[in-house]
């Protein structure tokens, strides 16, 4: 019995999810396989009753459920499976643990104040498609806004950077050589800069006029070259996009 039930949350579950909870006990061997929307087809439900009666059972989400399922699993390919999928998981958890709700509206604020003026996107490395995707989404938002990550013009660029102007940095690490130098020339010029990065111990941050710092997975897929899970990234830069789309209805 993989889902273990007292009396106290027996009560607290209606007819439905006891039924979502009875199955899952009795298909144990072949739960590794299933999605949760193959469970609520079972069970006549829906994905987010069947949500809901796990996390009553204490379970923190499907993905957990299935994670303790699979442990003890003799088929090495469901194991491996959801060994890779729970670092999502864990990337996409600690992500949203790490970063304030004030830090986010104080980016937030940065970017919707500099709408009417130049913003600049710097990046490097596989880390420029995170920064092209946000640039994108902003210019579909009508910002004035301009993305590189080639290194010399991103040096270029930061030496002429205005006052007051907004430059936002994408780094994974935090260490790239041309991202600390273009920090520091926004710094000295009197503008305001956001960095958003995965390292805590980045030089980028004594340079911030704000920053967001996400989590990074250690163990990389591909160990002969830095290829790095970008996924944190990819969490804060869809938070601040939503955000802003959101802003903008209000305002219609």
């Amino acid at each position: 019995m993989i889902i273990k039930v007292s009396g106290s949350i027996l009560d607290t579950l209606s007819k439905t999810e006891r039924e979502v909870v009875q199955f899952i006990n009795e298909n144990e061997e072949n739960l590794a396989k299933m999605s949760i929307v193959d469970i609520a087809l079972e069970t006549f439900s829906s994905p987010s009753t069947v949500s809901r009666a796990i996390r009553k059972c204490g379970i923190n989400g499907f993905n957990e459920l299935r994670y303790k399922l699979a442990q003890p699993s003799k088929n090495k390919e469901i194991s491996s499976i959801n060994e890779i999928m729970n670092k999502s998981l864990i990337e996409a958890t600690e992500v949203l643990q790490r970063i304030s709700l004030m830090d986010v509206l104080a980016v937030v604020r940065k970017i919707c104040a500099a709408k009417d003026e130049k913003i600049y996107v710097f990046s490097r490395g596989p880390t420029a498609q995170v920064a092209k995707e946000f640039t994108f989404k902003l210019e579909l938002l009508d910002y004035n806004i301009t993305e590189t990550d080639d290194p010399n013009i991103i040096v270029k660029l930061s030496r002429k950077v205005k006052k007051d102007r907004l430059v936002i940095i994408f780094s994974l690490n935090g260490q790239t050589e041309e991202l600390v130098e273009a920090a520091r020339n926004v710094y000295l010029n009197g503008a305001k800069s956001v960095v958003i990065c995965c390292s805590e111990t980045t030089p980028l941050l004594q340079y911030a006029t704000c920053y967001l710092i996400g989590y990074r997975y250690e163990k990389i897929a591909i160990r002969d070259f830095e290829v790095t899970s970008r996924v944190p990234l990819y969490i804060i830069s869809r938070i601040i996009i939503d955000y802003l789309v959101e802003q903008e209805n209000q305002t219609e």
